[in-house]
């Protein structure tokens, strides 16, 4: 089962930041990613989603792929290649991979203008050692499916302090 948590951060650049950050520790196999995006509020209020993979692009180098191939056939590669790209570009447009672009804006809205928010779907983790990677980097959990002490845990080490551990009741 996959998670979802909302970051909030005050630049930009930031949010690009810890997003490498988790990319890196997704090649060290300390967490795997389902989608990582960055939502940015300009000063006019408009969101602007930068995706992870541009699907848009996928999609029309595939349909180039797959119409040059299908145009050498009836002999006519070039106009193959166009019209296959053409159509896996607008394929690749309406695909949505990942988080929901609708729920993303929606979310981001809240954020304050020239800001960034960090969408991340997070499909198996290993805490410690992510909490530990992402001490101090600042940023306010918005939203998240985890429980509330993980998500605590998760904002004391955006905050770069030591969470406190609550003993059992007897």
């Amino acid at each position: 089962m996959s998670d979802l948590v909302v970051i909030a951060f005050p630049t930009e650049a930031k949010a690009e930041e810890v997003r490498q950050k988790l990319l890196a520790m997704q090649k060290e196999y300390l967490l795997e990613l389902g989608d990582a995006v960055v939502a940015v509020k300009d000063d006019k209020g408009n969101i602007k989603l930068n995706q992870m993979m541009n699907t848009t692009a996928a999609g029309a180098v595939g349909g180039a792929f797959w119409g040059t191939l299908i145009g050498l056939i009836f002999l006519m590669p070039l106009a193959g290649a166009a019209l296959g790209a053409a159509s896996g570009a607008v394929g690749g447009a309406l695909t949505d991979v990942g988080i929901n672009d609708k729920f993303m804006k929606d979310t981001a809205a809240a954020i304050q203008p020239g800001t960034a928010a960090l969408f991340v779907l997070v499909r198996r983790v290993t805490a410690d050692k992510v909490l530990e990677g992402l001490k101090g980097e600042g940023g306010t959990v918005l939203k998240t499916s985890l429980d509330h002490t993980k998500e605590a845990a998760l904002q004391a080490a955006l905050a770069g302090v030591q969470a406190a551990v609550r003993a059992p009741s007897p």
